[in-house]
């Protein structure tokens, strides 16, 4: 009778391992094939958490489900130490086989799909499958371009671009998404413009960076210099107005000046290069404000500076696209035309149905992208 009462103990123990451990095994294959999936919908590793949680549901359902039959059917005790005991043994199992099943999972799946190819960003068919996900991913080329007319991006950022992805959502417009990836690399490494091409797919087929120039020497007029001094600038001065520097007790007038910026006291202003040493740092002066009229150069080089385009000059090859064409044909804003034929002449603001010749060079305000596409225009036979 003992040895019966025996049997019927060791055999229940047997049945309960195995059903624990086929719960355990159960949800570290769920836990395996959702980092599989999530590897090949993503193209990243599954979050652990996420992973444990989905195989761990596959034990929750089990165990509700004899919970639920147990108490209707045969009256068993809800709380009962055995029971509770064996559920939390199973849920450790169960959250361990989920971990396990989740690096198995994403390490079969980078294995399968480096060998195939399908799903890998640099591969023509991975770009399709990231198009029908959630998200698209684009890579950057490993060849960035400087932008002309723009001083260019450090050697360093350019390393740190070339070959970085970013993930986008799926429904954008190709504009739309050159709007987006054009801010995120502004606002990540600090570049100033961008010039970036995208095909129908996302992918970057053309790129190319600039940042402005920064501080006040390339707003100097050429033989000028900019100079901190002491001095009592108005209330009110600020960038632009136009100055005569006095000495501290106003007994001698320096030189005019125009004041580039103020911090209390201290004002730097621009002066010609010839009225430099006349002026001493460690020296106060007096400063009186004079009225000018309207700068419309200044105006234009401020205005200029804050914009997003940039002035090119782009030379008119022979039999070139541009060679015959109207300057109203062209989508960017011609200011000049230079001739080499009449003397280098320059005609500012040249009418719309002025037609280009070869030889010649035209001054345009455009942005890099469109200044680009003219260069090309310009060397590319029609």
């Amino acid at each position: 009778m003992i040895a019966l009462q025996t049997i019927e103990v060791t055999g229940e123990v047997l049945r309960t391992v195995a059903r624990a451990g086929g719960l355990a095994i159960g949800a570290g294959l769920v836990a395996g094939i959702c980092a599989f999936v999530y590897r090949w919908y993503a193209d990243q590793r599954a979050p652990l958490g996420l992973v444990v949680l989905v195989g761990l549901s596959v034990i929750a359902i089990d165990l509700n489900t004899r919970v639920a039959l147990g108490t209707v059917i045969n009256e068993e005790a809800v709380v009962d130490v055995g029971t509770v005991l064996y559920h939390i043994g199973v849920i450790a199992a169960g959250a361990f086989a989920s971990a396990a099943g989740q690096r198995a999972g994403d390490r079969l799946a980078a294995d399968v799909f480096a060998t195939t190819g399908v799903p890998t960003i640099s591969g023509e068919v991975g770009r399709v499958v990231k198009a029908v996900g959630r998200v698209l991913t684009v890579e950057m080329p490993a060849e960035i371009d400087d932008i002309v007319g723009y001083d260019p991006v450090s050697e360093e950022t350019k390393t740190k671009i070339a070959g970085e992805s970013f993930i986008f959502p799926r429904r954008l417009t190709v504009a739309e998404l050159r709007e987006r990836l054009t801010a995120r690399l502004k606002a990540d490494y600090g570049v100033g413009h961008v010039d970036v091409e995208l095909d129908d797919e996302g992918t970057v087929t053309y790129l190319a960076l600039g940042r402005r120039a920064a501080g006040i020497g390339p707003t100097l007029p050429p033989e000028s210099a900019a100079m901190a001094i002491r001095a009592d600038p108005a209330y009110a001065a600020g960038a632009g107005d136009i100055v005569q520097i006095w000495r501290g007790d106003g007994s001698e007038r320096i030189c005019n000046a125009e004041v580039r910026g103020t911090a209390g006291e201290i004002v730097t202003v621009a002066i010609d290069a010839a009225e430099t040493p006349k002026l001493d740092s460690s020296e106060r002066y007096r400063l009186v404000t004079l009225s000018v009229d309207s700068r419309p150069d200044r105006e234009f080089a401020s205005l200029l500076r804050a914009a997003t385009e940039t002035l090119g000059v782009v030379e008119i090859d022979a039999g070139s696209a541009l060679d015959g064409a109207p300057v109203g044909s062209l989508d960017v804003t011609v200011i000049a035309v230079s001739s080499v034929v009449a003397d280098e002449r320059v005609e500012t603001i040249p009418d719309r149905e002025r037609v280009l010749d070869a030889e010649e060079s035209i001054y345009v305000l455009a942005t890099p992208e469109a200044l680009r596409k003219v260069e090309a225009a310009a060397t590319t036979p029609a």
